[in-house]
């Protein structure tokens, strides 16, 4: 299997986004849109990656940061490439990214129901922090886009 890393580009955007789609991401319609997902890459234009197979995008990390700490966002294989290393690379990419523009602090968002992601997680060494609590608030109506989502 021949993989290709390179940069994210919004070119990459519609095959990004069916496999983000694919692996159940959760995404909205508007920071998720072509227009949002193309001010991201513009604003983190070095941080962001595919992973390309015989011109497929097959692994994808949405990575960027504020000046201050990295976020990684939308990060996921397709099934079909998985426990080939495909998502290990991706983060050793973004990773190093960041730490070429001084970021020193990464963080990220998982699902509690996705085991396998947070499984994937603590094996590169990110730890589950139990002592914050997550919050946020929309400023303008998005619609989500997760057919799983429940809200609680």
């Amino acid at each position: 299997m021949n993989i290709e890393y390179r940069l994210m580009s919004i070119e990459d955007y519609t095959q990004a986004y069916d496999l983000w789609i694919k692996c159940g991401n959760g995404l909205n319609n508007k920071d998720d849109s072509k227009e949002g997902i193309e001010k991201y890459l513009k604003r983190n234009p070095s941080t962001s990656f595919v992973a390309v197979c015989d011109e497929k995008v097959v692994g994808v990390i949405l990575c960027g940061h504020d000046g201050r700490r990295g976020i990684i966002q939308h990060a996921c294989v397709s099934p079909d490439y998985r426990r080939s290393g495909i998502g290990k690379k991706l983060v050793d990419l973004a990773l190093e990214a960041l730490k070429a523009e001084g970021i020193n602090k990464v963080l990220l968002v998982a699902f509690k129901k996705n085991e396998g992601g947070n499984k994937f997680w603590e094996s590169q060494g990110f730890t589950l922090r139990e002592d914050l609590n997550y919050r946020n608030k929309a400023l303008s109506e998005m619609i989500r886009i997760d057919p799983d989502y429940i809200k609680e």
